[in-house]
């Protein structure tokens, strides 16, 4: 039986994110959130990022990466200039750790801020945000890693640390608290062109069923766009293969 929530995903529109990573001022792309194992990209985000809206994107994705470890969001500059050039809504986060870094980045011009590691850490805050911001200004990322026995943990400071917690039991509070954006990665198909986990975009679908779910890592190929469109997802972020040129963000909208 398909839900009155499930309903309203299957009715909304399907978002493709292009999604750009920026590291000490250039774009690049980790492989499985390693830091060490970095590839570049350019040194000039504003011109790949106008590419992507010549070719028709309406969102951005847009990621803080220095500021994902040592907290302190930088990108408000190249937010404001998006903003001035491109028309493009940007989600973005890395590095936003309080109340005041969300209205910041809100300020500086985004359409919806990404909070990670904190939304493992202390739920409580970003229950409150929702409801002081708006539950279309905040997108929730659990980015998660299946381990032996199968249960989805939370790794949380650039994927680098356990925080002990389970991708089940937080994306089925948000749910109850009103989220509506939830961004998950299955952190092993990260950067590595090996498709995305279709089981993991099943499985959240199932326990909760009423977020908008936008499904990241590891996409290669249109099909993969098409089939987490399939399987319910509310929109996918496109990294590498973008990039890459694999296919473009006018084929990409076309699924």
């Amino acid at each position: 039986m398909v839900t009155a929530s499930e309903d309203r995903i299957q009715a909304a529109d399907f978002q493709a994110y292009p999604a750009i990573d920026i590291r000490d001022g250039r774009v690049v792309r980790l492989a499985q959130g390693d830091y060490a194992r970095e590839t570049r990209y350019g040194d000039d985000p504003l011109a790949i990022i106008r590419g992507y809206a010549e070719q028709g994107a309406d969102w951005l994705h847009l990621v803080d990466l220095d500021a994902a470890r040592a907290g302190g969001y930088t990108l408000a500059p190249l937010l404001r200039d998006i903003a001035a050039t491109t028309g493009l809504r940007v989600q973005t986060g890395g590095g936003v750790r309080s109340r005041d870094d969300v209205a910041r980045v809100l300020d500086a011009g985004a359409a919806r801020v990404v909070i990670g590691s904190l939304a493992v850490r202390d739920p409580d805050a970003v229950l409150a945000w929702l409801g002081e911001f708006g539950a279309e200004r905040l997108t929730v990322a659990l980015d998660t890693r299946q381990d032996a026995a199968g249960v989805w943990r939370l790794p949380v400071h650039g994927w680098t640390e356990d925080a002990g917690a389970s991708l089940d039991a937080l994306a089925a509070r948000f749910e109850r608290a009103g989220l509506v954006h939830l961004l998950s990665t299955d952190i092993a198909r990260d950067g590595m062109l090996s498709g995305p986990n279709l089981d993991l975009y099943r499985h959240l679908r199932a326990i909760a069923p009423g977020l908008r779910v936008q499904a990241s890592g590891g996409v290669r190929a249109l099909d993969d766009i098409a089939a987490a469109r399939a399987q319910g997802c509310a929109g996918i972020v496109l990294g590498r293969a973008l990039l890459e040129g694999r296919f473009s963000v006018a084929d990409a909208l076309s699924c």
